[in-house]
């Protein structure tokens, strides 16, 4: 569990309304472009070219309306830090500017990571994988659970589970859901493919073929096939019941959910719960309120 820590404690709303920026109520500085660096914890990787032209374009013409928020240098930094306005820094250096408006802030790790995160999900441009990877950064680096993640950004747990579930996909898979010629549910559709080996396959005939949800969901459904006994080779029908239990431990879960019936005891059989990684593991295990220390 994370300590309290300055900031932090008091509410993420509070924390992101602090950086809200009121010329009227603080100095406005001119800050060399030279002098500052990106947030290390800005979780949007990629930039779109031909915003970034045009916001350079009006720049170059009537300036900064907006000033941006940087961070103040410390003994470990010797140049100031973006809190807020990296798209107003990058479009300035395009337009050749030597200097930029901004409002200086003292501010620790934490307060920076967890605001850069906020900042852009509010803004709502992240792509899936770069949410994903936002909310793994603030576990990580923040010693947070999910539970704890969910509570501070407001979302639901399974949500955040959905998110993080995408890191385990394929480098391959991945970047096409980067640039956006996946999508959010074909990328989760793709997770419930069974043989892990034909997904990469799998993505890119639903990039050439440019299928739907749903045809993805029935194509996933075709390849798992029907579950067979081992020794008899015979196939398992399933009952209603099962399956309606695969399907609410499912959405439990976050992963597919494998309910296997017994042939050889009536009312036996077995629940297997796959995992992608150590992290999801974990996640399973706060799923089941299993604390292993």
């Amino acid at each position: 569990m994370a300590n309290n820590k300055k900031g932090l404690g008091r509410g993420i709303e509070a924390l992101f309304e602090d950086n809200e920026v009121s010329a009227a109520e603080e100095n406005v500085q001119e800050i060399g472009l030279d002098e500052i660096r990106p947030n290390p914890y800005q979780p949007r990787r990629t930039f779109d070219t031909k915003a970034l032209e045009e916001l350079a374009s009006s720049i170059a013409k009537a300036g900064v309306f907006q000033p941006i928020i940087i961070r103040k240098p410390n003994k470990k930094m010797k140049r100031y830090e973006i809190i807020a306005g990296e798209r107003r820094f990058r479009a300035s250096k395009l337009a050749k500017k030597q200097t930029i408006p901004a409002i200086v802030r003292e501010m620790n790790d934490e307060e920076m990571m967890e605001v850069a995160v906020v900042e852009n999900l509010q803004r709502e441009d992240l792509t899936p994988l770069e949410e994903a990877q936002a909310y793994e950064t603030l576990m990580e680096k923040l010693s947070l659970t999910q539970a704890q993640v969910s509570e501070r950004l407001g979302k639901s747990r399974p949500y955040i589970a959905n998110y993080l579930r995408l890191l385990g996909l394929p480098k391959m898979v991945k970047e096409m859901l980067q640039k956006e010629q996946l999508s959010m549910g074909q990328a989760r559709t793709l997770l419930g493919l069974k043989d892990k080996d034909k997904l990469v396959a799998l993505a890119r005939r639903t990039v050439e073929q440019n299928l739907t949800v749903r045809q993805l969901e029935q194509l996933v459904s075709q390849m798992n096939g029907v579950s067979k006994n081992k020794k008899t080779g015979k196939k398992t029908n399933k009952s209603v019941f099962v399956r309606a239990a695969e399907d609410q431990l499912q959405s439990k879960f976050g992963t597919k959910v494998a309910v296997a019936q017994s042939t050889n005891q009536k009312g036996a059989g077995k629940i297997e719960i796959p995992y992608l990684s150590d992290d999801d593991l974990t996640r399973i295990l706060e799923l089941l309120e299993i604390d292993l220390g």
